[in-house]
């Protein structure tokens, strides 16, 4: 899109959205979160200091743009019944995005969040989300994609949320289809021998492999065994598949990245390797401490994933332009 798009970052983490976008020729005008540890990626990759808590942030010091974008907590919130629009989420982090955007009115929203936000509250979240975006004069699309089919060995199903103002002229939007593209976790691993994995490996005498392992690829995570009682955390996998979704937190000896089997031994990912089925470029600075680096990729979105549904926006607003014109 010539020009690009003006956007500003919201509970920008370490700066998915802005990697995906910027690599699109779009240019950001704010970052804000409050974690001081994404802050720090945040300014060493990107140049700048995202601002703090976006409670603390008035609407008018924020600088016009086109895009709002971010990642949600999905905090939950009741529903009274009351149809009172933004008084039945104020206070939560949803209401502080339609505060923005009630502000400063941009041509398009894009959101992010787990796909269990459709069945939080039996629904009740997603209806009411639905319908706070549509009171503030948006038309909304949402779809779950996931990074499997977009370039990435790493199944994470995601929400995205696609919003535009009513005034500009779209009445559909298509979300990115999937990619066909061979890759498979064993293709972005480090080498077995490198130091840096050392304390990665897992050494177990409960570990119960399937008696067929799988010799072909798959674009899925295949599971080949199991530690301990076997629940989340506890579960193999073949690098000849996808990893499964790198988590923020959980339990088990490989929460967070899964363990993987390498001959007759097992370990977690490392960081590097979490870096890149996010998406992330090889240069990308990473924070000195692993644990922190585990949980920001646990909670970021995948790059390619949103790089291709920002080139949808571009066709759609492109569209809508010219039949205005």
């Amino acid at each position: 899109m010539e020009g690009g798009l003006r956007f500003i970052d919201l509970f920008c983490g370490i700066g998915g959205f802005r990697q995906a976008l910027e690599n699109r020729g779009h240019r950001c005008v704010l970052s804000s979160d409050w974690d001081p540890h994404a802050q720090l990626v945040y300014e060493k990759n990107y140049g700048e200091k995202p601002l703090g808590d976006i409670n603390q942030i008035e609407s008018r010091d924020i600088p016009a743009h086109d895009l709002l974008c971010g990642g949600f907590p999905c905090q939950p919130f009741s529903i009274s019944g009351s149809q009172r629009g933004f008084e039945d989420a104020r206070g939560t982090l949803l209401y502080q995005i339609l505060r923005i955007v009630e502000h400063s009115q941009p041509k398009v929203i894009l959101l992010e969040n787990v796909r269990n936000y459709l069945t939080h509250q039996k629904g009740r979240t997603m209806e009411a989300t639905l319908k706070l975006l549509r009171d503030t004069e948006y038309d909304v699309f949402f779809e779950v994609l996931n990074s499997s089919d977009f370039g990435v060995p790493q199944k994470r199903e995601r929400l995205f949320l696609v919003c535009f103002r009513k005034d500009a002229g779209v009445d559909k939007f298509k979300f990115p289809q999937p990619e066909e593209v061979d890759v498979a976790l064993e293709d972005i691993l480090l080498p077995e021998n490198d130091s840096r994995l050392s304390t990665l490996w897992v050494d177990r005498d409960d570990l119960r492999l399937r008696d067929s392992l799988p010799t072909e690829r798959s674009n899925k995570p295949l599971r080949v065994g199991t530690v301990g009682k076997g629940g989340q955390g506890e579960r193999v996998y073949s690098p000849k598949g996808h990893a499964i979704t790198l988590s923020a937190f959980g339990g088990g000896i490989g929460a967070k990245t899964g363990m993987y089997l390498f001959g007759d031994r097992i370990r977690r990912l490392h960081p590097l390797e979490c870096q890149k089925i996010m998406g992330f470029p090889d240069d990308f600075i990473l924070d000195e401490n692993p644990n922190v680096s585990y949980k920001q990729f646990g909670n970021s979105v995948v790059v390619s994933v949103v790089s291709a549904i920002a080139e949808e926006i571009e066709k759609t607003l492109a569209k809508a332009s010219l039949l205005a014109a």
